[in-house]
């Protein structure tokens, strides 16, 4: 079993910037961010995998980049140029040391834009 940690969600001006960090408990082969505003369903937001591949949704490409410190097994979020439609709860997601299907969720932390 695999436990994420999030942190560094909030309050934000359109047009800031915010970082979540993502701490897994142990080795995981992809990890990313999804989102969930309210009456909408959730969607990818950026994944990487071990060799440090990338993938992004198309509302966020050029604003977000996401990273990660293998010895730490933690996973970054670094979102620029915020918009309020970007408004929603984030959460992250991993799999197995060895899987591709996120099966280990965290708890999600809230990302608030102000127009």
């Amino acid at each position: 079993q695999v436990q994420l940690v999030e942190s560094g969600g909030g309050l934000v001006q359109a047009g800031g910037s915010l970082r979540l960090s993502c701490t897994a408990s142990s080795s995981i082969n992809v990890i990313g961010w999804y989102r969930q505003a309210p009456g909408k369903q959730r969607e990818l937001v950026a994944s990487i995998i071990s060799d440090s591949r990338t993938n992004y949704a198309d509302s966020v490409k050029g604003r977000f980049t996401i990273s990660k410190d293998n010895a730490k097994n933690t996973a970054y979020l670094q979102m620029n140029s915020l918009k309020p439609e970007d408004t929603a709860a984030y959460y992250c997601a991993a799999s197995s040391s060895t899987g591709w299907f996120m099966k280990y969720w965290g708890q999600g932390t809230q990302v608030t834009v102000s127009s």
